[in-house]
Parts: C-alpha cells; sequence; structure tokens
C-alpha cells in the first residue's frame, strides 16, 4: 500500500496541518478524526487495515486529516461564538485547502465521500450536508448531529448552520435536496455501552431525513454494540462494500 505524509500550511488557519494519504488511486475518502483527534489515529487504531482490501484494490484512496475540534467546538473554556467562528475557519480549510488538493492529487475521480466516527461522524455529515456538490456520499458511524451535547443551548448564525439537526429541518431548497436525493446516506450507530446521545440523534436525524423525503440508510446495530474501535472496524468496510465504484 503506498503511504504519503504531508505536513502543508494552512492559509485560513494560520498553522501547518498534517494529514496522510493511503492508497494510489480510487474514490477519495476523507476522514475526519474522533473529538481532537488527529490525522494518525485512522491508522494507529486499525481503521486503515480495517479497509485494506479497498485501498489496495484502487476503490479508495483514503486521506486521513487532522481536527481542531479542542480549539473549536470542544473547548468549552471559550466563549461559544468564538467556539463557532473557528470552526468556520476550519471549514474553511476544509473545503477550500483539503478538497483542492484531493482535486489535484486525484484528478478525474468521482465525488468525494465522508467519513468518520463519533465526532468525525458528525463532521462527515455536516460536510455531506452543507456541501453536496463536493461531496457526495457520507458514512457516519456513531455521530452526534445537534449542538447541544457540544455546545449547550447557545446560539448563532454559525451554531445554526453548522448542525444538520437544526438546519435541516428548515431545508426547503431544491437545490440542496436534489444533491441529497443523488447521494448515497449510511448512518450507523450501536445501541450498547456509551451509544445512547449517539442513538438518540441518530433517530432525530433519520425523523428528519424522512420528512425530507431523501433517502438514507440508517443501520442500528445491536445492543452489545459499543462507542469504540472494534465496532467501527467491523463497519466501515462493511458499508464501504455496498457502495458502488
Amino acid at each position: 500500500m503506498q503511504i504519503a505524509y504531508y505536513k502543508r500550511w494552512s492559509e485560513h488557519l494560520k498553522r501547518d496541518m498534517e494529514f496522510k494519504v493511503y492508497g494510489k488511486t480510487g474514490r477519495p475518502l476523507l476522514v475526519f478524526p474522533t473529538g481532537c483527534g488527529s490525522f494518525y489515529e485512522f491508522e494507529d487504531f486499525g481503521m486503515v487495515e480495517a479497509i485494506r482490501p479497498f485501498i489496495e484494490s484502487g476503490a479508495v484512496q483514503v486521506y486521513a486529516i487532522d481536527s481542531i475540534d479542542c480549539e473549536a467546538w470542544l473547548a468549552d473554556w471559550m466563549y461559544p461564538g468564538d467556539r463557532a467562528l473557528k470552526h468556520e475557519m476550519y471549514a474553511r480549510y476544509v473545503t477550500e485547502e483539503v478538497v483542492s488538493f484531493i482535486r489535484q492529487n486525484n484528478p478525474g475521480a468521482d465525488g468525494i465521500i465522508t467519513t468518520g466516527c463519533s465526532i468525525g461522524a458528525y463532521h462527515a455529515a455536516n460536510f455531506f450536508f452543507k456541501h453536496p456538490d463536493i461531496f457526495t456520499a457520507v458514512i457516519a458511524l456513531s455521530g452526534l448531529y445537534g449542538p447541544h451535547q457540544m455546545i449547550g443551548t447557545y446560539s448563532d448564525e454559525n451554531v445554526y448552520y453548522n448542525f444538520p439537526l437544526v438546519y435541516l429541518p428548515n431545508m426547503a431548497d431544491a437545490w440542496y435536496l436534489d444533491r441529497y436525493r443523488d447521494g448515497d446516506i449510511i448512518v450507523c450507530v450501536g445501541q450498547g455501552a456509551w451509544e445512547a446521545d449517539y442513538l438518540r440523534e441518530t433517530q432525530a436525524l433519520e425523523q428528519v431525513l424522512t420528512k425530507l423525503e431523501v433517502p438514507a440508510w440508517f443501520d442500528y446495530w445491536g445492543e452489545d454494540v459499543e462507542h469504540d474501535w472494534p465496532w467501527w472496524q467491523q463497519q466501515l468496510p462493511y458499508f464501504l462494500g455496498h457502495l458502488k465504484f
């Protein structure tokens, strides 16, 4: 398997950002880490190995990037509005800098898939729903999709437009809805230890998409399925196996 490490200056974040690319060709799979996680956790926690056949066959090319969650949504010491602004800086880094790199590195590839576990699933879903012209599929594993667990009751425009459970219920724009319906939406959660909040918000997201008449695959795994890496190692290759490449 070809593996490449990059450290590049981000104009939006005014700092170096690191990431790894796994594979030579294939549909880009953009991986967001768990809360406050780093680009290397996807490899360290066995996820690269779990999807090795998809990488080595050229089905996907994986881009595992850093997060800044501990300086944004999860920085509970910071004023909520500033946390939202910091996330917006990260969002521009992803959509302008990371996506630009992916397109240059893998020209002609089909639409980008987003994925992540826990808080990474939130990012994967949020970027898909906000930018369905860039991201054409999402595999979200054990995610939170509303603001309350991360930022409480505070609200402003940046908060509103960054949590699917807030902005999607009011979505009436046909441009977005048509692209959601053309995309592949896969959302999974377990029903075991440490999954209660994630289960509740996954069920809420399913209700919202059902009302919007947006097809999506919501998969609820058993009461033995915990909020932990060994289960995500099983889930991601399972769902990748159901996508068309």
